[in-house]
């Protein structure tokens, strides 16, 4: 079941609602550059086990419109609260991947938790993608600049690029195909404009704020979110439990599916 929720700015956000009826629910946010589509391999088994799964196209991405402004994390945020408050969301499990991670830690933040009752970052990009003066973990900047650059000379190879340290688990030719596709669908303008926010958005406050129960997924082969940023967000959430996925990249709800659909699904029920 797919469908549009408009923002009070006009922009239409998609939404992919997989079993309704289910007694609970999770919010998936996916990550740079993707879409819910990435999520295929938890939709295909989550809804069996009785859950109501609900995917999320971030605005520029996916099926959902692709307006020139609005990446930032506060923006993005909202979009998941019209999305929540529209559908008449709560006590819900809040999903975030790489930059879904970070927008759910925005989330946290900036509406106090509003509707959500657990927690779970996946590879999440937070509180900082980048080192900076005061934190030593994450990518170098000139390695953002460089996805900009990419993404404004030949997104295409960019992406290929991307795609090649996102797994960790070999993959066909064919499901590589399939992830490039995905990222193609986004517009250019909104992929540049997302690394910039890495660029210039931090989320410590945003962790600190967060006050239920959070499960941090982490491959510890992460090639674009380094394993220590899991580790700084089990400091700065209090209660949090890590979990390493000891055969994952970037992808660990791919790379280790069974087990992430395992350990998820055992989270919600604790």
């Amino acid at each position: 079941m797919g469908y549009y929720v408009k923002t009070p700015t006009n922009v239409k956000i998609y939404v992919e609602d997989l079993n309704p009826e289910g007694k609970k629910t999770i919010l998936f946010l996916h990550g740079w550059p993707g879409s819910n589509r990435l999520f295929e391999y938890q939709f295909d088994k989550l809804p069996k086990l009785g859950y109501r799964c609900i995917g999320i196209d971030t605005r520029g991405f996916g099926s959902s419109d692709k307006p020139w402004s609005g990446y930032d994390y506060n923006t993005l945020s909202d979009d998941v609260r019209y999305v929540i408050d529209t559908l008449g969301l709560h006590d819900i499990t809040l999903a975030g991947h790489s930059t879904g991670g970070a927008i759910a830690a925005r989330y946290m933040g900036r509406h106090k938790g509003h509707g959500i009752s657990k927690l779970v970052l996946v590879d999440a990009a937070a509180p900082s993608l980048i080192k900076r003066p005061n934190f030593p973990y994450g990518l170098d900047k000139e390695t953002v600049d460089q996805i900009i650059e990419g993404t404004y000379t030949d997104r295409p190879k960019m992406l290929r690029g991307f795609g090649d340290i996102f797994f960790y688990k070999h993959i066909t030719e064919a499901f590589s195909d399939w992830f490039f596709q995905i990222g193609l669908q986004a517009a250019g303008w909104s992929t540049a404009a997302i690394a910039n926010t890495w660029l210039n958005e931090v989320l410590f406050s945003d962790l600190e704020a967060v006050n239920v129960p959070t499960l941090i997924i982490h491959g510890i082969h992460d090639k674009v979110v380094p394993f220590e940023l899991g580790e700084v967000q089990n400091k700065m959430i209090k209660g949090s439990k890590l979990l390493p996925f000891n055969y994952s990249g970037h992808a660990s709800f791919y790379d280790q599916k069974d087990k992430f659909n395992e350990e998820l699904a055992r989270f919600i029920e604790e």
